[in-house]
Protein backbone atom coordinates (compact mmCIF):
# COMPACT_ATOMS: atom_id res chain seq x y z
CA UNK A 1 0.00 0.00 0.00
CA UNK A 2 2.60 2.60 1.08
CA UNK A 3 4.20 2.06 -2.60
CA UNK A 4 0.89 3.36 -4.39
CA UNK A 5 1.34 5.97 -6.88
CA UNK A 6 -2.20 5.34 -9.21
CA UNK A 7 -5.46 5.10 -7.97
CA UNK A 8 -7.94 4.66 -11.04
CA UNK A 9 -11.09 5.24 -9.04
CA UNK A 10 -13.94 5.59 -11.63
CA UNK A 11 -17.70 6.74 -11.41
CA UNK A 12 -18.80 3.46 -9.93
CA UNK A 13 -22.49 3.96 -9.55
CA UNK A 14 -25.14 4.80 -12.32
CA UNK A 15 -25.44 8.39 -10.07
CA UNK A 16 -21.64 8.54 -10.24
CA UNK A 17 -21.33 7.90 -13.94
CA UNK A 18 -24.01 10.97 -14.81
CA UNK A 19 -22.00 13.49 -12.13
CA UNK A 20 -19.23 12.71 -15.19
CA UNK A 21 -20.94 13.78 -17.76
CA UNK A 22 -23.27 17.08 -18.38
CA UNK A 23 -25.45 16.84 -15.33
CA UNK A 24 -25.65 20.00 -13.79
CA UNK A 25 -28.21 19.41 -10.98
CA UNK A 26 -27.40 19.73 -7.13
CA UNK A 27 -27.84 16.93 -4.68
CA UNK A 28 -31.05 16.77 -2.96
CA UNK A 29 -29.76 15.01 -0.07
CA UNK A 30 -32.22 13.05 1.81
CA UNK A 31 -34.27 13.81 5.10
CA UNK A 32 -34.64 11.50 7.23
CA UNK A 33 -37.74 10.96 9.87
CA UNK A 34 -38.45 8.40 12.59
CA UNK A 35 -39.66 5.01 10.99
CA UNK A 36 -42.95 3.96 12.20
CA UNK A 37 -43.52 0.75 13.56
CA UNK A 38 -44.78 -2.66 11.23
CA UNK A 39 -44.61 -6.25 11.49
CA UNK A 40 -40.58 -7.58 12.13
CA UNK A 41 -38.18 -6.49 9.41
CA UNK A 42 -35.58 -8.35 7.90
CA UNK A 43 -32.86 -11.00 9.68
CA UNK A 44 -34.05 -9.89 12.81
CA UNK A 45 -33.96 -5.54 12.23
CA UNK A 46 -36.66 -3.24 12.98
CA UNK A 47 -39.46 -2.91 10.46
CA UNK A 48 -39.10 -0.45 8.01
CA UNK A 49 -43.06 1.20 7.19
CA UNK A 50 -44.15 0.95 3.63
CA UNK A 51 -41.34 -0.72 2.29
CA UNK A 52 -42.35 -3.51 -0.21
CA UNK A 53 -38.69 -4.90 -1.05
CA UNK A 54 -37.07 -6.89 2.36
CA UNK A 55 -35.93 -4.69 4.77
CA UNK A 56 -34.78 -4.08 8.20
CA UNK A 57 -33.66 -1.41 10.28
CA UNK A 58 -30.65 -1.91 12.67
CA UNK A 59 -28.66 0.20 15.48
CA UNK A 60 -25.05 -0.28 13.49
CA UNK A 61 -23.62 -1.12 10.69
CA UNK A 62 -22.20 -3.99 12.29
CA UNK A 63 -25.48 -5.26 13.06
CA UNK A 64 -26.46 -5.32 9.57
CA UNK A 65 -23.40 -6.75 8.18
CA UNK A 66 -23.93 -9.94 10.37
CA UNK A 67 -27.17 -10.18 9.06
CA UNK A 68 -26.17 -10.10 5.76
CA UNK A 69 -23.22 -12.55 6.26
CA UNK A 70 -26.03 -14.49 7.74
CA UNK A 71 -25.80 -16.62 3.90
CA UNK A 72 -21.89 -17.70 4.76
CA UNK A 73 -20.57 -15.96 1.54
CA UNK A 74 -17.24 -16.92 0.70
CA UNK A 75 -16.78 -14.19 -1.21
CA UNK A 76 -18.26 -10.91 0.06
CA UNK A 77 -18.48 -8.06 -2.79
CA UNK A 78 -19.16 -4.28 -1.32
CA UNK A 79 -19.47 -1.39 -3.50
CA UNK A 80 -19.72 2.04 -3.01
CA UNK A 81 -20.68 5.48 -4.23
CA UNK A 82 -17.75 7.19 -4.36
CA UNK A 83 -17.14 10.87 -2.10
CA UNK A 84 -17.67 13.53 -4.61
CA UNK A 85 -16.10 16.90 -3.68
CA UNK A 86 -17.73 19.24 -0.94
CA UNK A 87 -18.80 16.34 0.80
CA UNK A 88 -19.39 17.05 4.37
CA UNK A 89 -19.68 14.33 5.75
CA UNK A 90 -17.92 10.74 6.21
CA UNK A 91 -18.07 8.48 3.41
CA UNK A 92 -18.35 5.04 2.92
CA UNK A 93 -15.07 3.96 2.61
CA UNK A 94 -14.37 5.71 6.42
CA UNK A 95 -17.69 4.10 7.70
CA UNK A 96 -16.47 0.68 6.07
CA UNK A 97 -13.04 1.46 7.94
CA UNK A 98 -14.52 1.86 11.48
CA UNK A 99 -18.07 0.30 11.34
CA UNK A 100 -17.69 -2.36 8.90
CA UNK A 101 -14.26 -4.00 9.08
CA UNK A 102 -14.03 -4.55 12.51
CA UNK A 103 -17.64 -7.26 12.33
CA UNK A 104 -15.10 -9.35 9.52
CA UNK A 105 -12.26 -9.67 12.16
CA UNK A 106 -11.74 -13.78 12.24
CA UNK A 107 -13.94 -13.98 9.34
CA UNK A 108 -12.26 -12.91 6.77
CA UNK A 109 -8.61 -13.87 5.36
CA UNK A 110 -8.31 -10.76 2.92
CA UNK A 111 -9.65 -7.60 1.48
CA UNK A 112 -8.93 -6.74 -1.80
CA UNK A 113 -9.25 -3.13 -2.68
CA UNK A 114 -9.93 -1.19 -5.64
CA UNK A 115 -6.80 0.89 -6.10
CA UNK A 116 -4.18 0.28 -8.83
CA UNK A 117 -0.91 -0.08 -8.05
CA UNK A 118 1.69 -0.17 -11.24
CA UNK A 119 4.73 -1.35 -11.80
CA UNK A 120 8.34 0.15 -11.84
CA UNK A 121 9.17 0.73 -15.24
CA UNK A 122 6.20 2.11 -17.10
CA UNK A 123 5.90 5.73 -16.12
CA UNK A 124 4.58 6.96 -19.13
CA UNK A 125 1.96 4.04 -19.53
CA UNK A 126 1.24 5.19 -15.69
CA UNK A 127 0.92 8.79 -16.19
CA UNK A 128 -1.17 8.55 -19.70
CA UNK A 129 -3.43 6.17 -17.61
CA UNK A 130 -3.85 8.72 -14.70
CA UNK A 131 -4.39 11.71 -16.90
CA UNK A 132 -7.46 9.37 -19.10
CA UNK A 133 -8.81 9.48 -15.53
CA UNK A 134 -9.22 13.04 -14.71
CA UNK A 135 -12.08 13.47 -16.17
CA UNK A 136 -13.64 11.30 -13.23
CA UNK A 137 -11.12 11.75 -10.16
CA UNK A 138 -11.38 15.55 -10.78
CA UNK A 139 -14.60 15.55 -9.88
CA UNK A 140 -14.58 12.99 -6.56
CA UNK A 141 -13.02 13.91 -2.97
CA UNK A 142 -9.33 14.59 -2.53
CA UNK A 143 -9.47 11.85 0.76
CA UNK A 144 -10.78 8.98 -1.57
CA UNK A 145 -7.90 7.64 -2.28
CA UNK A 146 -6.28 7.87 1.15
CA UNK A 147 -9.10 6.49 2.40
CA UNK A 148 -8.88 3.14 0.29
CA UNK A 149 -5.12 3.21 1.37
CA UNK A 150 -6.29 3.22 5.33
CA UNK A 151 -9.11 0.65 5.03
CA UNK A 152 -6.28 -2.04 3.62
CA UNK A 153 -4.33 -0.69 6.93
CA UNK A 154 -6.69 -1.22 9.09
CA UNK A 155 -7.30 -4.19 7.70
CA UNK A 156 -4.07 -5.60 8.69
CA UNK A 157 -3.99 -4.24 12.44
CA UNK A 158 -7.29 -7.04 12.69
CA UNK A 159 -5.29 -9.74 11.08
CA UNK A 160 -6.97 -9.87 7.70
CA UNK A 161 -4.75 -9.55 4.67
CA UNK A 162 -4.79 -6.55 2.60
CA UNK A 163 -3.73 -5.97 -1.36
CA UNK A 164 -4.90 -4.08 -4.24
CA UNK A 165 -4.67 -4.07 -8.22
CA UNK A 166 -1.75 -5.13 -9.79
CA UNK A 167 -1.65 -4.05 -13.64
CA UNK A 168 1.05 -5.00 -16.00
CA UNK A 169 2.80 -1.82 -18.11
CA UNK A 170 0.64 -3.43 -20.99
CA UNK A 171 -2.63 -3.06 -18.91
CA UNK A 172 -1.96 0.61 -18.01
CA UNK A 173 -0.65 1.47 -21.71
CA UNK A 174 -3.98 0.23 -23.04
CA UNK A 175 -5.89 2.37 -21.04
CA UNK A 176 -3.61 5.39 -21.68
CA UNK A 177 -3.92 4.71 -25.86
CA UNK A 178 -8.04 4.08 -25.36
CA UNK A 179 -8.96 7.82 -26.11
CA UNK A 180 -12.24 8.19 -25.46
CA UNK A 181 -12.89 4.73 -24.73
CA UNK A 182 -10.50 5.19 -21.60
CA UNK A 183 -12.78 4.93 -18.83
CA UNK A 184 -14.86 1.66 -20.69
CA UNK A 185 -11.22 0.15 -21.19
CA UNK A 186 -10.56 0.74 -17.05
CA UNK A 187 -13.94 -0.79 -16.13
CA UNK A 188 -12.80 -3.63 -18.04
CA UNK A 189 -9.44 -3.68 -16.42
CA UNK A 190 -11.00 -3.54 -12.54
CA UNK A 191 -13.14 -6.21 -13.17
CA UNK A 192 -10.42 -8.83 -15.14
CA UNK A 193 -7.84 -8.04 -12.02
CA UNK A 194 -10.21 -8.74 -9.75
CA UNK A 195 -12.08 -11.76 -10.75
CA UNK A 196 -8.35 -13.15 -10.98
CA UNK A 197 -6.71 -11.93 -7.82
CA UNK A 198 -10.29 -13.31 -5.89
CA UNK A 199 -10.07 -16.57 -7.80
CA UNK A 200 -6.78 -17.03 -6.56
CA UNK A 201 -6.98 -16.48 -2.65
CA UNK A 202 -10.32 -18.29 -2.91
CA UNK A 203 -7.98 -21.29 -4.23
CA UNK A 204 -5.42 -20.84 -1.67
CA UNK A 205 -8.56 -20.83 0.88
CA UNK A 206 -10.19 -23.89 -0.32
CA UNK A 207 -6.22 -25.49 -0.19
CA UNK A 208 -5.72 -28.52 2.08
CA UNK A 209 -5.38 -27.58 5.61
CA UNK A 210 -6.36 -23.60 4.94
CA UNK A 211 -9.60 -22.42 6.28
CA UNK A 212 -11.69 -22.70 3.97
CA UNK A 213 -14.47 -20.68 5.28
CA UNK A 214 -13.21 -17.73 5.41
CA UNK A 215 -14.13 -15.13 3.13
CA UNK A 216 -12.07 -13.08 0.59
CA UNK A 217 -14.09 -9.19 0.77
CA UNK A 218 -13.43 -6.68 -2.10
CA UNK A 219 -14.19 -3.20 -1.81
CA UNK A 220 -15.08 -0.78 -4.45
CA UNK A 221 -17.49 0.87 -6.64
CA UNK A 222 -20.89 -0.67 -6.94
CA UNK A 223 -20.76 -0.54 -11.05
CA UNK A 224 -18.73 -4.07 -10.53
CA UNK A 225 -20.00 -6.36 -8.00
CA UNK A 226 -23.13 -7.05 -9.50
CA UNK A 227 -24.39 -10.64 -9.06
CA UNK A 228 -26.71 -10.15 -12.06
CA UNK A 229 -25.52 -6.92 -13.59
CA UNK A 230 -27.83 -5.18 -16.91
CA UNK A 231 -26.68 -5.64 -19.89
CA UNK A 232 -25.01 -2.25 -19.71
CA UNK A 233 -23.30 -3.22 -16.91
CA UNK A 234 -22.61 -6.62 -17.18
CA UNK A 235 -19.04 -6.29 -19.36
CA UNK A 236 -17.69 -4.21 -16.16
CA UNK A 237 -19.34 -6.83 -13.22
CA UNK A 238 -17.63 -9.55 -11.89
CA UNK A 239 -20.79 -11.11 -9.48
CA UNK A 240 -22.20 -13.60 -12.47
CA UNK A 241 -18.39 -15.41 -12.68
CA UNK A 242 -17.40 -15.34 -9.01
CA UNK A 243 -20.94 -16.21 -8.30
CA UNK A 244 -20.86 -19.49 -10.64
CA UNK A 245 -17.51 -20.51 -9.66
CA UNK A 246 -18.06 -20.62 -5.58
CA UNK A 247 -21.79 -22.32 -6.20
CA UNK A 248 -23.74 -18.93 -5.04
CA UNK A 249 -21.63 -18.22 -2.30
CA UNK A 250 -20.88 -14.58 -3.24
CA UNK A 251 -22.96 -11.95 -1.57
CA UNK A 252 -23.40 -8.41 -3.25
CA UNK A 253 -23.25 -5.33 -0.46
CA UNK A 254 -23.18 -1.99 -1.86
CA UNK A 255 -22.99 0.15 1.09
CA UNK A 256 -24.54 4.02 1.04
CA UNK A 257 -24.34 7.37 2.40
CA UNK A 258 -27.53 8.96 2.61
CA UNK A 259 -26.34 12.66 2.25
CA UNK A 260 -24.69 11.38 -1.49
CA UNK A 261 -27.89 10.17 -2.42
CA UNK A 262 -29.96 12.51 -5.05
CA UNK A 263 -33.34 12.25 -6.68
CA UNK A 264 -31.95 11.90 -10.35
CA UNK A 265 -33.69 9.54 -12.10
CA UNK A 266 -30.22 7.31 -12.24
CA UNK A 267 -30.96 6.65 -8.48
CA UNK A 268 -35.06 6.56 -9.01
CA UNK A 269 -34.24 2.99 -11.06
CA UNK A 270 -32.65 1.59 -8.59
CA UNK A 271 -35.10 -1.10 -6.66
CA UNK A 272 -34.93 0.08 -3.57
CA UNK A 273 -34.59 3.96 -4.01
CA UNK A 274 -38.33 4.09 -3.01
CA UNK A 275 -37.62 2.72 0.42
CA UNK A 276 -35.34 5.87 0.78
CA UNK A 277 -38.78 8.18 0.97
CA UNK A 278 -38.41 10.49 4.36
CA UNK A 279 -41.35 8.57 5.21
CA UNK A 280 -40.00 5.41 5.58
CA UNK A 281 -36.13 5.87 6.14
CA UNK A 282 -35.79 6.46 9.49
CA UNK A 283 -32.38 7.41 11.80
CA UNK A 284 -30.98 4.19 11.76
CA UNK A 285 -28.87 1.67 9.36
CA UNK A 286 -31.14 0.38 6.91
CA UNK A 287 -30.67 -3.02 4.98
CA UNK A 288 -32.71 -3.97 1.88
CA UNK A 289 -32.67 -7.21 0.57
CA UNK A 290 -32.93 -6.74 -3.15
CA UNK A 291 -32.21 -10.23 -4.43
CA UNK A 292 -31.50 -13.67 -3.02
CA UNK A 293 -27.57 -12.78 -2.70
CA UNK A 294 -27.85 -9.05 -2.90
CA UNK A 295 -28.18 -6.64 -0.18
CA UNK A 296 -27.92 -2.56 -0.08
CA UNK A 297 -26.88 -0.84 3.35
CA UNK A 298 -27.68 2.85 3.97
CA UNK A 299 -25.76 4.13 6.77
CA UNK A 300 -27.53 6.52 8.95
CA UNK A 301 -27.67 9.96 8.37
CA UNK A 302 -25.96 13.04 10.18
CA UNK A 303 -22.60 10.75 10.72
Amino acid sequence: MKSLRLALVVCLTFAALASCGKRSDAPRPLAIAPVASATAGLRGGAPCAGVTLPCGQFATPAEALRAVLVDRPLVLAIGEAHAQKNATVASSAKRAETQLLPALKGQASDLLVELMSPPAGCQKATDGAREQQKVVTEKQAPTDQNEYVALGAAARRLGIAADLLRPSCDDLSAVSDAGADAIDVSLKLIKRLTLAKVIALRGRNDAPAADHEKMVVTYGGALHNDVAPSAERAPWSFGPELSAALNGRYVELDVYVPEFIDGSEKWQKMSWFAGCDVRKLGGAVTLFQTAPQSFVMVFAAGQ
